[in-house]
């Protein structure tokens, strides 16, 4: 039966056709297809590639305000906690490489061996085989079933592939072990469910870049990924960019309402005369915005709207105070 797999594999490579069934990694038609709300870039092999730049914006916000967008757009498993760190209080950010780990079962194992050996990718549990995919920026995102002893995903030589692959990190629902050997690694940092010193046992890839759950939280593929000190949140990227702009925009106006109480002067309400203000105090401290401006002009003139009274027509437009500008409901708020 092994010879016979081995055979059908291999006449496929050598025809150039790879069935779908036979494969870990999941065809870019799959990924297009679980990731079909996403319009901007992609990888070759399919997956959304969310911008360099939203990657580092993102780290300055709160997973609250984040969070609130998100759940805003109908996405309710979004973050995790409950996390232990190499760098706990050392944030990072990526896109997900996602990858599902289950327990071994050997007629399962030995198929998807004689795949990875047709196809010239290490055998094994398969953990060489998800960081041989990942690219700068990316997050490797592990459902390791959160198995602890013997479910320590990667090592420390592995580990070290991974910072220079990604100069970034990984999440890992799993177990991992030479943590103090990783703390010392450039460019990397990592989240993961418990210590270990065992090596990882009993363990079988089963899938890359296909959905996983990572405790209460869906990811998929692309993902931004932001972990923080109080958890993780895996933001759908087709709402990266619009959910980060709106956060800073939120953030922007609670810093000039700040120095207006600081001064002594009344915050009150955003009417179009104290947005004026506001655009002249930005302008006057550019260090403080870090969208572009023409989207800074963008969100003031949607938030400028004349809101409908209640009852007249069916309450306030998208772009109205208090709502998120590029997409339905409450702006986050402290």
């Amino acid at each position: 039966m092994k010879r016979t797999i081995l055979i059908a594999l291999t006449a496929c490579t050598v025809l150039g056709v790879w069935p779908a069934f036979a494969q870990i990694k999941l065809t870019k038609e799959r990924i297009i297809f679980y990731t079909s709300e996403w319009k901007g870039e992609r990888f070759a092999d399919g997956r959304p590639k969310v911008a360099d730049d939203l990657l580092k914006r993102v780290l300055d916000l709160q997973i609250e305000d984040l969070q609130d967008y998100v759940r805003a757009q109908g996405y309710n498993a979004t973050f995790e906690g409950g996390w232990l760190g190499l760098h706990i209080d050392q944030p990072f950010a990526g896109r997900a490489v996602t990858a599902q780990f289950m327990p071994r079962r050997p007629d399962m194992a030995n198929a998807i061996n004689e795949e990875g050996k047709a196809a010239g990718q290490p055998i094994g549990g398969g953990n060489t085989r998800v960081v041989n995919e990942l690219v700068m920026g990316d997050t490797m995102v592990a459902d390791g079933y959160g198995k602890i002893i013997g479910g320590t995903l990667i090592g420390g030589s592995i580990a070290r592939s991974l910072a220079a692959k990604t100069h970034n990190g990984f999440v890992f629902d799993a177990g991992l072990k030479d943590t103090e050997d990783m703390r010392s690694i450039p460019f990397l940092n990592g989240f993961y469910r418990g210590y270990d010193p065992q090596s990882w046992s009993e363990v079988q890839l089963t899938c890359i870049d296909c959905p996983i759950r990572i405790g209460r939280a869906v990811v998929l593929p692309g993902d931004l990924v932001l972990a923080k000190t109080d958890g993780v949140l895996f933001i759908p990227a087709q709402h990266a960019a619009a959910a980060i702009k709106r956060c800073e925009f939120t953030g922007l106006q609670d810093a000039y309402n700040g120095e207006l109480a600081a001064s002594g002067a009344s915050a009150g309400g955003w009417t179009p005369e104290k947005y004026a203000a506001f655009v002249k105090w930005i302008d006057a401290h550019p260090d403080k915005l870090k969208m572009t401006r023409a989207e800074l002009t963008e969100m003031v003139t949607e938030a400028s709207r004349p809101r409908t009274a209640p009852g007249a027509g069916g309450g306030a437009p998208p772009g109205g105070p208090g709502a998120a500008p590029g997409g339905p409901g409450a702006a986050p708020g402290r």
